[in-house]
């Protein structure tokens, strides 16, 4: 069983900040066009692991494809620190950019693959 830690994060100007508590060992490399322009490496987290502490009301908010996740970036320097919406059972969930968080380890994680170019 993955222990649970504590990780802060947020946007390169400190605009956007976050707090997740989760046992992340597992990150999502995704070829959706999206990710691929921004370099996300995602973990999916349930939405009540997230406090938002600051910026969440400024955020932009962007949707394409079928307009199922919110992709939300800082409107200051563009980052964009974590997208909100749904799992396929209707759980609110996060995909926190892990390459966010506070002094991260990338090496710390496994890397899956997502095909998301292909839906």
């Amino acid at each position: 069983m993955t222990e649970t830690k504590t990780y802060t994060g947020g946007c390169h100007c400190g605009k956007v900040r976050y707090e997740v508590k989760a046992g992340i060992q597992d990150v999502v490399s995704c070829n959706c066009s999206i990710c691929m322009k921004t370099g996300s490496f995602l973990a999916f987290v349930p939405a009540a692991a997230v406090t938002v502490l600051s910026g969440g009301d400024v955020v932009t908010d962007y949707q394409f494809g079928k307009k199922h996740i919110h992709h939300q970036f800082c409107p200051s320097c563009g980052v964009r620190s974590f997208a909100r919406g749904a799992m396929p059972d209707g759980t609110e969930m996060y995909a926190i950019n892990v390459r966010t968080i506070d002094d991260v380890d990338l090496s710390a994680f496994k890397v899956k693959e997502f095909d998301g170019k292909s839906l």
